[in-house]
């Protein structure tokens, strides 16, 4: 053998072979029928990514034009303080003539209870006329000062 031959095949040798390797082709089809779901699976997530982005962003656009008119409502309404304290003076107005009906209400009673109360006694001291025989003011006044 001559020293000018090599024996080691080159890399400009075997790029020829490429083409024509049913090895190669097996393992690259092997690969690319393991790889090929899974790519089109994130091919068809990132488009529904961004359709839903989309949708979003429409919403989003939507969203901001209604609060755009909530924001000139307000802006455009009307001083409600003034009516606002007129309310507040109304309820304590109201809150001060529900405490004196309360008292009123509280005296009544009161007085009631004592009525009531004074009822038996005065009936006790005061015989009816017809049923008993009269007595004199004498015994009735003495008789009103014994239950005082």
């Amino acid at each position: 053998m001559d020293d000018t031959e090599s024996t080691t095949t080159s890399a400009d040798e075997n790029t020829g072979n490429l083409c024509d390797n049913p090895t190669r082709d097996t393992l690259a089809e092997g690969l690319l029928g393991l790889l090929k779901p899974t790519v089109d699976q994130l091919d068809d997530r990132v488009r529904a990514t961004r359709i839903s982005q989309l949708e979003l962003k429409q919403q989003i656009d939507s969203l901001n034009e209604e609060l755009i008119k909530v924001k000139e409502a307000l802006n455009n309404h009307p001083d409600l303080d003034p009516y606002v304290k007129k309310l507040i003076a109304c309820k304590h107005k109201v809150t001060v003539v529900l405490n004196v009906l309360q008292a009123s209400q509280d005296r009544l009673n009161e007085i009631r209870r004592m009525i009531n109360k004074d009822k038996p006694v005065q009936t006790a001291v005061l015989p009816e006329p017809s049923s008993e025989p009269k007595q004199s003011t004498s015994s009735v006044i003495s008789a009103q000062g014994s239950i005082n």
